[in-house]
């Protein structure tokens, strides 16, 4: 039967081994892609209206492992997604679970808010900068009515 069909008994112990390569191969990619799924950061964006032309209202809640100070970029774009407002807010140590409500300036009436990320305090480089057309500079924050 060898002869004819190249079949040989000690590839056995050869596939056996490639397929424990193969089983350990695997199930450390599947624990790798695991470990990094796990955010000890989460954050969501539960609501936010147009007040004014100038002002978006938007609430959103953050949970966090532990209770570090944390730094969440927030931002509002109009129609054709230009940004119109941008601010770090900072959330203090606390709560594993926090609901956050902020007034954000704008230069002009959002289309959409967002919150683009949630980082511990103090780790700028993980934090996405304001992308306003050339020229323009990012309005104070937060919104306060203009005192006369």
């Amino acid at each position: 039967m060898q002869e004819r069909y190249g079949f040989n008994r000690k590839n056995h112990v050869r596939t056996a081994a490639i397929a424990v390569v193969t089983v350990i191969f695997a199930v450390g990619v599947g624990f790798a892609t695991f470990s990094m799924s796990q955010k000890s950061i989460q954050f969501k964006l539960l609501t936010w209206s147009v007040v004014s032309p100038d002002r978006a209202d938007l609430q959103f809640e953050v949970r966090r492992i532990g209770s570090d100070a944390l730094d969440c970029v927030v931002r509002a774009q109009d129609s054709k997604r230009v940004d119109v407002g941008y601010s770090i807010v900072t959330i203090p140590s606390g709560n594993d679970l926090e609901e956050v409500s902020y007034s954000l300036r704008t230069l002009a009436p959002a289309f959409v808010v967002e919150v683009l990320t949630c980082v511990k305090s103090g780790d700028p480089t993980r934090v996405p900068g304001p992308q306003f057309p050339a020229g323009i500079a990012p309005p104070p924050q937060p919104w306060a009515p203009i005192s006369s």
